[in-house]
């Protein structure tokens, strides 16, 4: 796949896309159209004191609409951050949602957008829980802009949220919570730091290669998921490290794919990370980098196949499970990924704790290979080593 960086395209798949350099100064218009009054922006504190974020402000006002920003997110969301949201969202008098930033911006505006006019208790609508039933209500007018290249949340049905307090990540899901519309502009990443280049380059990888490898019949997510991680694949370390827009519009592209290929399912590498994130408050994406050739190790004797044709659609001459495995560990240490979690301030003290989140984790449910907790266990000791 080339791209025109000077085109901006629509496509829809699975929500409408407007995709392109530049596409965000179409934001404003677009709310206006539909007749909106009063937008709450969901945000994270960093991105709202930047320059790029007052451009979009003066952009949307300028449409004529008002405009309140909620801004109270952690790294990894809580529960709490959700209510506080859904809280302004009301007493702003505000009737539509942005979504705009990373994957924990985009999380918690998606779950405003559900508790707006939901009653129960946020966590009722656990989908490990059924609870996606309980979603009956209208949703206020949703769009999503992702200023990094990662989560793929902008495409999402579903959205992760940690209790506060068990620390336990819950995912809330329904097709209603899909963003009406998203302005997904390349030109909005050029400012990231390397690191964070990397760290959500690898979790858009890791979100292709866990959807091509669960268990299920899904052909569409399959070639949607190695379309993916060829994307990512051959623009990931030049966007780290020597940027241009074409290798960010491509690992925006891989981002999108990656989470519209995980309805599919996800897998062990992710009821990994999961439990780091909420337990030591360490960066999704990070967390997925360093264990995802873990995670692909234990995979290797089941998925022995599949990881053969991951290695093939990459290019590697040493096409086999092995090979994959090889280059993911390589790719880390290009991208300036620690190898192990021990230097990142994990120690044998946390790995019963995160063991234990890890086996409550719904994520290894769909992993081709079965997963139990001393697996999980074993897996964080030798990421320790």
């Amino acid at each position: 796949m080339s791209f025109d960086t000077n085109s901006r395209y629509n496509y829809n798949f699975p929500t409408s896309i407007r995709f392109g350099k530049g596409v965000i100064d179409e934001l404003g218009p677009h709310l206006k159209e539909q007749g909106l009054k009063k937008v709450l922006i969901v945000s994270d504190a960093g991105l709202v004191k930047l320059p790029v974020f007052e451009n979009v402000l003066k952009m949307i006002r300028t449409s004529g609409l008002d405009v309140s920003v909620f801004s109270e997110i952690a790294k990894n969301p809580v529960k709490s951050n959700v209510l506080k949201g859904a809280e302004c969202f009301h007493q702003t008098g505000c009737d539509s949602i942005v979504g705009f930033g990373g994957g924990a911006s985009m999380d918690v505006a998606r779950a405003i957008a559900l508790k707006v006019h939901h009653k129960l208790d946020l966590f009722d609508y656990d989908d490990a829980i059924g609870g996606d039933r309980f979603v009956t209500e209208a949703v206020p007018y949703f769009v999503t802009v992702p200023t990094t290249s990662g989560t793929g949340s902008e495409v999402g049905r579903s959205t992760v949220i940690a209790d506060d307090v068990t620390h336990e990540k819950k995912i809330l899901f329904s097709p209603r919570l899909m963003a009406k519309k998203v302005f997904a502009d390349p030109e909005l990443t050029m400012g990231l730091p390397a690191f964070v280049t990397a760290a959500t380059g690898i979790d858009a990888l890791t979100h292709c290669v866990e959807a091509y490898l669960a268990k299920g019949f899904s052909p569409l997510c399959d070639g949607v998921a190695l379309e993916g991680i060829r994307l990512i694949a051959e623009s990931l370390e030049k966007a780290t490290l020597n940027p241009d827009l074409e290798s960010r519009a491509k690992m925006m592209m891989g981002a999108l794919m990656g989470a519209t290929a995980f309805q599919k399912g996800l897998g062990i590498v992710h009821s990994l990370a999961h439990p780091l994130s909420t337990l030591v408050d360490m960066h999704h994406g990070l967390a997925n980098a360093v264990m995802i050739p873990y995670g692909m190790e234990f995979n290797a004797s089941v998925s022995n196949q599949r990881m053969k044709t991951i290695a093939e659609t990459i290019g590697l001459k040493n096409a086999t499970a092995e090979g994959f495995i090889s280059w993911l560990r390589e790719l880390n240490q290009k991208l300036g990924i620690p190898q192990s979690l021990k230097d990142l301030n994990v120690n044998a003290s946390h790995i019963e704790k995160l063991a234990d989140l890890a086996i409550k984790d719904p994520c290894h449910g769909s992993n081709e290979k079965t997963v139990s907790r001393q697996d999980f266990f074993k897996i964080y000791q030798d990421a320790i080593k």
